[in-house]
């Protein structure tokens, strides 16, 4: 059975709604009854009241779309269960009692759900209350009708919304019905999931392959329509909104070019927010590309599937009335405060600031040639890439396992930065551009700590480049980074980790300081470096983590030379090579 985090089985939806509640102080609980009321049921005395409801599970619906301008109040029931008839008619009494001029009660079309709120609403009608029931049905999945109708989904939501609007600008219970009706009709809503879900307590109501996926499913983990390979985003989206639209699908919405939408990417409760994020552009995208204007973009969890690992896309055909009613201003915490305005890809990006030029001083004393500093990037280069499974695997132990691909990134950025323009052969003007590579490909916090090293060393390096100012460089770059250390972390002090390239660096930078004896053997010097350096990169295995993620960690010991040590000693080893 998946791990839940509940307090019990049994009470997980009374507190998932104890929890909403206790959040917001707009919103009440209904003495004895799984219902969530507006805190200002007076305020829609004179005006028509919305009640809508169901199962749980597909949090942040329902209760979370109560508020002025959407719900009124809403019915829940268990876990994927249909509310009781007596809570639905306990809420209609309530806000009946409250002195709302007509009642709608807005319902996904489920067996369960039409049964329960229909019944209430026969019995609230025998004491004389003018309640009317909307049922909407917007799922795209199923070509052929069946018996039961299109299944209610995330689009129900976009109902909730337009009729919210309609009752709080004090439209009348046939305007606001006669107006729904018409939104649901042109409205339609497919899913497609990497994964089941499980109610609390139970296993999952069904599997699916790690390379399948399915379209169709519904909120409850309801069989869908097909089942196919694993798809990338892009070709995913295609596939959903080819078969939403497809005219010889009975449930399909017929969308032609020239068309405006409303559309809703939904998260159905386990997929992540960058997943979202790359669905929610293909879809814009793959409308646009058929004519379609996105008048406005809803991104985010509306109506989920517990955890399920899947996405539905909801589009509603608009005019410029329905979109005002989407934009009106609402106090439901599950609607989305964003800027009114049309989705696209082709929004202008913010120019790029502009690099004031930079002075090329003269450089005085004799630097490396251009083919000598190719030479030597191509080794370091190679050297780092090799090294790429080592690295990572070292990085597993106290990090996030990516120190291979982090260096590997940098060796790559560097040899396509070599292909398209020769380095700069005098020393300083070498480390400067070398460290705008790395400031702008390598990335993480490795890629920041090189670029202040090698920017400082450059900057050290200006107008003189001879033995003893290559120490006074390695110096001058070690300084740099330890100023963007945290307080009480230095080279040897048995607590860095993130930050333990320094330790090469440092052990390195002791041993160059032989440069600047008079008859200092130049080799000699370096090969002495290069051995302080992997000396202690070795001695990091024995330290403590102090600052990088590692320091987060239960048990921060290395146990294992630290990766960033391992790779300063191994760009050493290559340069002297």
């Amino acid at each position: 059975v998946p791990k839940k985090l509940v307090t019990t089985v049994s009470g997980c939806a009374d507190d998932a709604l104890a929890g909403l509640v206790a959040c917001n102080p707009g919103l009440r609980l209904l003495r004895g009854h799984r219902v969530v009321l507006r805190d200002d049921l007076l305020a829609i005395r004179g005006r028509v009241a919305l009640l809508s409801g169901g199962g749980s599970g597909h949090e942040p619906a329902h209760a979370g779309y109560v508020g002025k301008g959407m719900l009124t109040g809403v019915v829940a029931g268990a876990v994927f269960a249909s509310p009781s008839v007596g809570s639905v008619l306990a809420a209609i009494r309530a806000v009946a009692q409250a002195g709302a001029a007509g009642i709608l009660l807005i319902v996904k079309n489920y067996t369960g759900d039409r049964l329960n709120f229909g019944m209430a609403l026969e019995r609230a009608r025998a004491e004389g209350t003018d309640v009317r029931m909307v049922v909407v049905g917007d799922d795209c999945a199923f070509t052929t009708p069946g018996k039961a109708g299109r299944r209610g989904i995330c689009g129900t939501v976009l109902i909730h919304k337009v009729a919210g609007a309609l009752a709080e600008a004090g439209a009348s219970l046939d305007e606001i019905e006669k107006k729904v009706m018409t939104a649901a009709k042109v409205m339609g809503t497919l899913g497609l999931s990497l994964s089941p879900c499980s109610i609390p307590g139970s296993k999952p109501s069904f599997q699916l392959a790690e390379d399948e996926m399915e379209l169709g499913l519904g909120i409850h983990g309801e069989a869908g329509v097909r089942r196919m390979k694993v798809l990338p985003a892009d070709k995913a989206v295609e596939t959903m909104l080819k078969h939403m639209t497809d005219p010889s699908n009975a449930s399909h919405l017929s969308l032609t070019p020239g068309s405006s939408v409303v559309l809703v990417v939904n998260n159905l409760g386990g997929l992540s927010c960058l997943e979202l994020g790359i669905v929610a552009g293909a879809a814009v995208r793959c409308l646009e590309n058929r004519g379609i204007r996105i008048a406005r973009a809803l991104v985010g969890s509306f109506m989920t599937a517990l955890e399920m690992a899947g996405v539905s896309l909801t589009l509603m055909l608009v005019d410029e009335e329905l979109v005002r009613l989407i934009d009106a201003k609402t106090t439901a915490m599950a609607w989305p405060n964003i800027v009114a305005g049309p989705a696209t890809t082709q929004r202008e990006e913010v120019p790029a600031p502009t690099e004031a030029p930079r002075k090329m001083q003269d450089e005085t004393g004799i630097g490396p040639s251009t083919v000598r500093a190719q030479h030597i990037l191509q080794r370091v280069c190679s050297t780092l890439l090799n090294m790429q499974d080592k690295l990572n695997e070292l990085d597993r132990g106290a990090g996030d396992g990516d120190c291979g691909h982090t260096h590997a990134r940098a060796a790559q950025a560097i040899q396509e930065w070599m292909r398209s323009r020769p380095p700069p052969a005098a020393p300083a003007q070498l480390l400067s551009a070398l460290a705008d590579v790395l400031l702008e490909q390598m990335g993480g916090s490795s890629g920041v700590l090189y670029g202040l090293f090698l920017t400082a060393a450059a900057q050290s390096l200006r107008g003189c480049s001879d033995s003893p100012a290559w120490a006074d460089a390695m110096d001058a770059g070690i300084e740099a980074m330890q100023r963007s250390f945290p307080p009480g972390l230095s080279p040897g002090s048995q607590t860095n980790s993130h930050f333990s390239q320094l330790d090469s660096l440092f052990a390195a930078a002791q041993a160059l300081h032989s440069l600047r004896s008079p008859g200092a053997d130049l080799l000699q010097v370096l090969a002495a470096a290069v051995q302080s350096a992997e000396e202690a990169a070795e001695a990091t295995r024995h330290m403590e983590a102090g600052a990088g993620r590692a320091s987060y960690i239960r048990s921060s010991r290395l146990e294992q030379p630290d990766p960033g040590a391992v790779a300063v000693a191994a760009v050493l080893g290559a340069v002297l090579e």
